[in-house]
């Protein structure tokens, strides 16, 4: 007869099939110890049966209310409970955000609880992602409503202004109608920023590594003092697109990277590369293969207050912003199929912007 070491026990019959299934299964003994954990735990949670067996879950991952929480509720009640979020993470390892179910098992031990884990990260991105674009359409239906209605009052309000321009001999009262009319041409001039968007792309065949220079170029001629470095992967295909709407795109994020520079970093510097992205998932569908080009600046990073309303409309962390150039570039994106992210902390912040090689062409 084998003997099976202790670190290895032999699968219990309440777990009997649950030895090749891909969601991660411990199963706690009645004093609430691991008695056993399948591979796809040892794979989550990156710590070998031998030291997951005879632990608690709390001496190896720490107090969790929620976790604790869902285990007494199922043998409280006999019946299954979920806790939709949990985070756990070994000491030392990286924190994970999953779904926990509890269901008690009984068995010649008596009652124990097996739980079922499910990895979150992916379906909290995809979630949050949902939940902001949806948001920042609201917004932006808003914001063109409001700038329809602002329109033609200024237009009123500009020509008042040179009419009574012209009735006017004291130069000093003709300076208030300068302002006045200076005003109404940048509030036009804004409104018109606010409506240009929705203009719908007219793709052809593009190489995105040709925007990229040109956008290169137009900034380094504004921002002389700021180096911009460019790690293009010439492999990259070409893309249908937009030219004037991805020179926008990118231009908005390069020059945001180049005004939150200005003054605040020792060695200002600014990084454009681009890659291969596989396998991603766009606009809830799957591209096997899609562009990525990244935007890296070595700034003061975005304060955590904005981080999540970054791409709302009128939203802008510099004094005298517009709050539209992140927000154009979202909706331009998003026209081709795309998505643009960040990630940011103090001395890296990265925009991302992943663009299918066949997007939806819509716009012929």
């Amino acid at each position: 007869m084998i003997r099976i070491p202790f670190f290895e026990p032999a699968v219990p019959a309440s777990c009997a099939g649950l030895e090749l299934l891909a969601t991660a299964v411990l199963l706690l003994a009645r004093d609430g110890r691991v008695q056993w954990a399948n591979p796809a735990a040892e794979n989550l949670f990156e710590l070998s049966r031998k030291k997951l067996v005879k632990h608690r879950p709390e001496q190896l991952f720490g107090a969790c209310p929620a976790l604790q929480g869902a285990v007494a509720k199922a043998v409280s009640t006999g019946a299954s409970y979920t806790e939709q979020e949990i985070e756990l993470g070994a000491p030392g390892k990286p924190r994970l955000h999953l779904s926990c179910t509890a269901s008690p098992v009984d068995d010649d031990d008596g009652v124990g609880v097996l739980l079922e884990f499910r990895h979150l990260d992916q379906q909290l991105k995809m979630a949050r992602e949902q939940r902001l674009n949806e948001q920042q359409q609201a917004n932006r239906e808003l914001i063109r409503s409001l700038a329809h209605e602002i329109k033609n009052p200024l237009g009123g309000i500009r020509g008042a202004a040179q009419l009574l321009e012209r009735e006017l001999d004291d130069a000093r009262l003709i300076e208030y109608t300068q302002v006045i009319i200076g005003e109404s041409d940048r509030l036009q001039s804004l409104v018109n920023r606010l409506l240009t968007p929705h203009r719908l792309p007219q793709y052809r065949a593009l190489n995105v590594h040709e925007v990229l220079v040109r956008v290169k170029n137009v900034v380094q001629a504004e921002f002389p003092q700021i180096p911009i470095v460019c790690d293009f992967d010439i492999s990259l295909p070409e893309i249908d697109a937009d030219p004037e709407q991805l020179t926008q795109a990118t231009l908005n994020v390069v020059r945001n990277a180049a005004q939150a520079l200005s003054g605040t970093a020792a060695d200002p510097r600014i990084v454009l590369s681009t890659r291969v992205a596989r396998n991603v998932m766009l606009a809830k569908k799957h591209h096997r293969l899609a562009v990525a080009i990244a935007v890296e600046d070595n700034g003061p990073g975005v304060p955590d207050e904005l981080r999540e309303k970054i791409f709302f409309p009128l939203v802008s962390g510099r004094e005298g912003g517009s709050g539209l150039g992140l927000t154009i570039a979202q909706t331009f994106v998003a026209q081709h199929g795309g998505t643009i992210d960040c990630e940011s902390r103090p001395g890296r912040t990265v925009f991302t912007i992943l663009l299918p090689i066949d997007p939806p062409r819509g716009g012929h």
